[in-house]
Parts: C-alpha cells; structure tokens; sequence
C-alpha cells in the first residue's frame, strides 16, 4: 500500500518572493549605481553619503507605491471578472456549467465525465471552479497590494543599506571601488537565494542579477565621471 506523502510546491511563493528579490535587487543596484556615480564625478565622501541616503529613502517610497499601483491594478482586473462571472452563473447556469465542461475536455477529459466533474465542482463552489479554471485565478496567486508594496519597501530598503554601509567603512580613495566589488557580491548572493528560495537554476540567476548590476554601475560611473570633469 502506497502512502500519501506531502508535496511543497514552491509557486505559492511566487508573490511575495518577486516582489522581495525585485525590492532588494533594486535597492542595491540604484544606490550602488548612485554611490558610484556620484564618487566618480569627484564628490566628497559625506556628498556620496547623504545621495545615497537620499537614494534609499525615495527609492523605497517609489517601489512601494509603483508596486502598490501595479498590483492593485491587477487585483481590480480579478475582482471585475469575479464580478462579471458571478451574474453569468446566476443567469446562465447550464451555459457555464457546458464551458467549465468543455475546459476539462480540451484538457484531455472524456465529455461525459468532464460534463459530471464540471457538475459536482460547480455544486460545491461554482464561482471558485470557473474562477480557478476558466479565468486562472486561485487563492495561490490571487494578487495583495498591501503585502507587495510593504515587502518591496523593506526589501529596497535593506539592499540599498549594503552599498550605502560600505561607503562607511571605505577609504575614500577606494570608495567607489569598493561599493562597485562590495555590492556585485551583494547582487551575486542575491541571485543565488532568490532561486534557491524559488527552486530555480541558481547558476542562471545569480549571473544574471550581477551581469546588469556590473552594467548599470559602469554605465552610472562614466556618467559620473564626464559630469565631473564638465563642472
């Protein structure tokens, strides 16, 4: 006899593990780029310090407001159709019972089953089935603007403090290469537990976050310097 054993599928992570990899993976990359910037066009060490303050504080604010827009948008999207699915079954019971059945036969399922499975779901939880299989919806990935824009804030906010501390503790002179090597080794450990925390190829994902992390610090730094030597 077989016995049942428990499965953890790593989706219902979805939500809010984009939403954190996205906030800290942002948070790094627009303060180091700052940092960066803002040291090769020959500023102060304290100029450097408060931009990336400055940095932090707004990013944060626009990763949550971005991602609370963004999601709630979404969610409007889903509460629409949940409304518009709900007058159908009321009205048009037997049509959405024959649609909900011809889903599972395009999945494979003979009609006369797939009109009696269509049938018993509907008679436990009619707007659930229709809103799981004919409109992708489920309590898995339904959206939550709140919990997306707090985590995306906090999220920003502790990686844009990893490049920002190492302006604290670098020698001046060195200061913008420190928070360059200092952060892609930041961005690099990022990459590594956001697919580890997803089940994805860790390999893939860590290159990935510290390749267009490299990119927009070099991009920022010869900003920065052609600034400086302009002024």
């Amino acid at each position: 006899m077989s016995r049942l054993h428990a499965e953890n599928h790593l989706v219902s992570r979805v939500g809010w593990l984009r939403a954190a990899v996205l906030g800290a993976n942002d948070g790094i990359v627009s303060t180091a780029s700052l940092i960066v910037g803002v040291a090769a066009a020959n500023a102060a060490a304290s100029n450097v310090l408060v931009a990336g303050v400055a940095g932090l504080v707004a990013g944060a604010m626009s990763m949550a407001a971005g991602e609370y827009v963004s999601v709630s948008s979404q969610s409007d999207t889903e509460r629409a159709d949940l409304t518009r699915e709900r007058g159908e079954l009321a009205t048009q019971l037997d049509f959405e019972r024959r649609e909900l059945a011809d889903i599972y036969v395009k999945r494979g399922v003979e009609p006369t089953l797939a009109l009696q499975v269509a049938s018993q779901l509907m008679a436990k939880d009619a707007l659930g089935a229709h809103a799981r299989d004919e409109l992708g919806i489920s309590e898995m990935t339904t959206t939550r603007p709140i919990q997306a824009a707090l985590t995306s804030a906090a999220t920003f906010s502790v990686g844009a403090a990893m490049p920002l501390a190492m302006v604290l503790v670098s020698p001046a002179a060195w200061l913008a290469a420190t928070v360059s090597v200092a952060s892609l080794l930041f961005l690099a450990v990022l990459g590594a537990v956001g697919a580890k925390a997803g089940g994805a190829n860790v390999l893939r994902a860590t290159v990935r976050v510290t390749f267009w992390g490299a990119l927009a610090m070099a991009l920022t730094a010869g900003i920065g310097a052609v600034v400086g030597i302009a002024i």
